[in-house]
């Protein structure tokens, strides 16, 4: 590659997923969407308050010329902020057809329970 070809690439930018999270019983699913990024090419972690991921996207061999370009190259990055009530040892991932999966689950003390109001 030449050193014009080099200066002429593109810079790889962040893109971020779209995203949904829903909340059932104490547990939160978070599903983001990743396309052309394999199982492997995910980083999930989490360090105090954060919840880091990024989706690295294998570089295709590039085509001499381009007809139509909708899609721009980049990596997939988010950052979640959370907080003591999520239980950082069960926190679960799953990658399938594109869409990576969280699952992060409260912490016993923080599901919400029902109160029985009993007669006097």
């Amino acid at each position: 590659m030449s050193d014009k070809q080099k200066m002429l690439r593109e810079p790889t930018r962040l893109i971020r997923p779209l995203s949904t999270m829903t909340e059932d019983k104490g547990v939160i699913t978070l599903s983001l969407e990743m396309p052309g990024v394999p199982k492997d090419g995910v980083e999930l972690e989490v360090e105090g308050s954060e919840l880091r991921i990024r989706g690295k996207r294998p570089n295709g061999q590039e085509p001499s010329r381009y007809v139509v370009r909708e899609r721009a190259p980049g990596d997939y990055a988010e950052v979640y902020t959370i907080d003591e009530t999520v239980d950082r040892e069960k926190i679960n991932a799953s990658m399938e057809a594109g869409v990576l999966t969280v699952t992060l689950h409260l912490r016993e003390a923080e599901k919400p329970r029902r109160i029985a109001i009993s007669a006097r």
